[in-house]
């Protein structure tokens, strides 16, 4: 029986908030919010500006700006082990001990594997009803360089995993939690990490007003380029931060991988092993076969030049490649192609589950995860790789393809320092808007929020109580590792 509690009512008076009184993770009940999977935008076309931002205002009738900087564990909120046990399931169980050891490298790392936990808190926490096309996973660590089919290198969001639409305010406040653990992570001051996330508040809101105001076509064009991510750079060191990182990702292509994992062996290439993070399984495994079964269905879901283009490259290799916090234990691999003697492509292909805010926000429309996956991922950037596509195998398991590495380059936050986080939380924020505002009505939103500060400074009340919260989940998890109920597969000091 779901007790209901009206948190708040959309401008179609549609209920956005429920509450399981006993929900079980286990049978994955309806806590959070029903929605459907279709964005909408209301009658823009005949609503001025003005009208939809004052629309957006009165949302603030029923959910309050400075109530988003509350937070209280549930009642009922699940034991955090329970819920990563629960969400082990399906993973390959010689792999999953891995994902617990890289979570238990700190509260940072742990709450990178814990996407499904928030989902479930954030389901009670204040929503105004108005949806975006969601990162789902949304954290510091998914925001980096990558190439668009130019070869231009931009700043944007990086991994999709758990796309799926749901309330723009859940990628804000995990975002913000993010950035407070992160500062934590690498000894900031309390004070360096409010002013990050004040920073995230702010930028978010002035650029989404600044959205709000551009012509549609505008806003679907707008990206992040080297030259403004140089540029908003605040000091003398961050900028030659910057530099580096873009000569880092600049590096990191397919002929870097191949110069560094692929030998000629007996005449054929093939992928190097590095157990247990890149190695091909046993031959009793389905694995290589069911990756290119996947494979020749993930070419027909590409456009008719992108799938001529792939036919000038063949298979030679197929190898497991762990990756990651969250998706460890997940079947992702890697596919070897040569064009020619010196010709590489090296395409990367991932296993697709439901969306761990599924249970929270409704089913996704698309039946093929991997397709989940690849359509949230075009909402959101920028510029998406030219070979990013889906596919199944027989025993109907999703999985998406892209480029590897593709100048893709996250973050070394163990590197910054007190400004850098700030001025990667103001970048952040930036690029998120920008997110939201592809599939979201900016003017709705930006109309909620407002020209004051009273949101970033929920924001940042959240997100330290929220940080707070997963600092204790951490612990959880440390405990029952030395109690013998969680298997660790690399060494760790706990």
């Amino acid at each position: 029986m779901l007790d209901v509690i009206v948190i708040g009512a959309g401008p179609a008076g549609v209920l956005f908030a429920l509450r399981a009184a006993d929900l079980d993770a286990r049978t994955a009940l309806v806590k959070g919010c029903m929605f459907n999977d279709q964005m909408t935008y209301g009658d823009t076309a005949r609503r001025s500006l003005e009208e939809r931002m004052a629309e957006g205002k009165l949302l603030r009738q029923s959910a309050s700006r400075s109530a988003h900087g509350l937070w209280k564990p549930a009642d009922d909120r699940p034991d955090p082990v329970a819920m990563l046990i629960e969400s082990d399931r399906g993973r390959l169980e010689s792999l999953t001990p891995i994902r617990h050891a890289r979570m238990l490298t700190s509260p940072f790392a742990f709450f990178r594997g814990s996407a499904a936990a928030m989902a479930y808190d954030l389901a009670s926490t204040p929503m105004t009803g108005l949806r975006v096309q969601l990162c789902g996973d949304c954290h510091l660590g998914n925001f980096g360089g990558i190439a668009t089919p130019e070869r231009r290198l931009i700043f944007d969001l990086l991994d999709f995993d758990e796309t799926i639409p749901g309330p723009w305010e859940w990628d804000v406040k995990r975002l913000g939690a993010s950035f407070y653990l992160a500062g934590r992570n690498i000894g900031l001051s309390e004070a360096n990490c409010d002013e990050a996330v004040l920073n995230l508040g702010q930028a978010y809101r002035h650029r989404l007003m600044e959205l709000s105001q551009m012509k549609t076509l505008d806003v679907f064009y707008a990206s992040i380029g080297l030259d403004a991510y140089i540029a908003q750079a605040s000091d003398t060191k961050t900028r030659r931060g910057r530099e580096q990182m873009i000569a880092k990702a600049r590096k990191r292509t397919s002929e870097q991988f191949f110069a560094k994992s692929v030998r000629s062996v007996d005449g054929r290439w093939r992928i190097v092993d590095e157990p247990p993070f890149l190695f091909h399984p046993p031959r009793t495994d389905r694995f290589d076969a069911d990756f290119r079964e996947a494979f020749e269905r993930y070419k027909a879901t590409l456009t008719d030049d992108r799938r001529q283009l792939l036919q000038r490259f063949d298979i030679v290799d197929v190898a497991m490649k762990v990756v990651g916090v969250g998706s460890v234990g997940t079947r992702c691999g890697v596919i070897l192609l040569m064009a020619g003697a010196d010709d590489p492509l090296i395409l990367q292909i991932k296993e697709a589950g439901h969306s761990a805010l599924e249970q929270f926000v409704g089913r996704s429309q698309y039946e093929n995860m991997g397709q989940r996956v690849v359509m949230g991922q075009r909402l959101l950037q920028s510029a998406s790789d030219i070979f990013l596509g889906w596919g199944a195998e027989t025993s109907e398991r999703h999985f998406y393809v892209r480029q590897l590495r593709d100048m893709k380059k996250g973050p070394e936050i163990e590197s910054f320092w007190a400004e850098r986080l700030i001025d990667s939380a103001e970048l952040c924020g930036w690029a998120l808007a920008q997110a939201h505002a592809r599939s979201g009505d900016a003017a709705l939103i930006s109309g909620y929020l407002g020209k004051s500060d009273a949101f970033d400074l929920a924001l940042a009340a959240f997100s330290k109580l929220y940080a707070d919260q997963s600092e204790q989940d951490y612990e959880v998890m440390r405990a029952a590792v030395r109690a013998g109920k969680l298997t660790v597969g690399e060494t760790v000091n706990i």
